[in-house]
């Protein structure tokens, strides 16, 4: 058994009180689809991802390709954790692509920013998955914020990407749009324009696309703004700090 010293914070209660909070926001929006909690576990350890497992978390993410390896590779994760699904959110190098498609238990590739790396990913789950395998969930990651240092596709050429991985990678099952958007943004001056930019996005995709909106997944929101994402229209939230506490600052 787990003792408390292991894990300083109470996982059980932050992953209670993040759930509760989306009931509290699905409340106001009576039509709108529960959201997927994607539970952000960098720097955490194996214990801390068994025990959000123990509460019902199924939906890991993780953002660099080596610690995904090492945790979902972990004696104990994968003996106490079955069901585990990984969700890649980082930035993907095209010499990590093999090392990070192989893993057990990999559900979804949430930062595929251009027509290279699509392809490359497509040819890649093509050799190491057998025919009868369910093709790859990728998203596509598009730069709301126009920040420089941040990856991901222009808004303006996000519907021309995700018609190109529609109609000619197989092995790819493109199932949405994510953002990672500017980090602190004040409230309350108003709406977060990173999620009003990616919900234009999220239009214009099915617009071009002949796609009902709800067949498209919006991945947007964090610990600071996941409620407000939902209110604005995210079906896919990556929630990390309200769950495992805050992350040590590393010397």
């Amino acid at each position: 058994m787990l003792r408390r010293t292991m894990t300083e914070f109470d996982i059980r209660a932050g992953l209670q009180h993040v759930l509760k909070r989306i009931d509290e926001v699905l409340l106001q929006r009576p039509n709108a689809a529960r959201p997927l909690l994607v539970a952000v576990s960098k720097t955490k350890p194996a214990e801390a991802i068994i025990e959000a497992y123990d509460s019902g978390q199924r939906d890991f993410g993780e953002n660099y390709v080596q610690e995904l390896v090492e945790k979902s590779q972990h004696p104990d994760i994968v003996a106490k954790c079955p069901a585990i699904k990984w969700h890649f959110i980082g930035h993907l190098q095209n010499n990590k692509i093999n090392k990070i498609l192989s893993l057990p238990n990999l559900h979804m590739i949430q930062t595929v920013d251009s027509e290279k790396l699509a392809t490359r990913l497509d040819a890649a789950w093509a050799k190491l998955k057998p025919a009868s395998e369910s093709p790859l969930r990728v998203l596509i990651q598009i730069n709301t914020s126009g920040e420089e240092a941040k990856s991901g596709i222009g808004m303006n050429e996000a519907p021309k990407l995700y018609q190109f991985i529609r109609n000619n990678l197989k092995h790819l099952q493109l199932v949405g749009i994510m953002t990672i958007g500017a980090f602190g943004f004040d409230y309350s001056t108003g709406p977060n324009p990173d999620f009003v930019s990616l919900m234009q996005v999220h239009r214009s995709v099915c617009e071009a696309n002949s796609l009902t909106p709800d067949s498209v997944l919006v991945s947007m929101g964090m610990s600071n703004d996941y409620d407000r994402a939902i209110e604005m229209g995210s079906t896919v939230v990556r929630v990390g700090s309200s769950i495992f506490g805050h992350r040590a600052v590393k010397a």
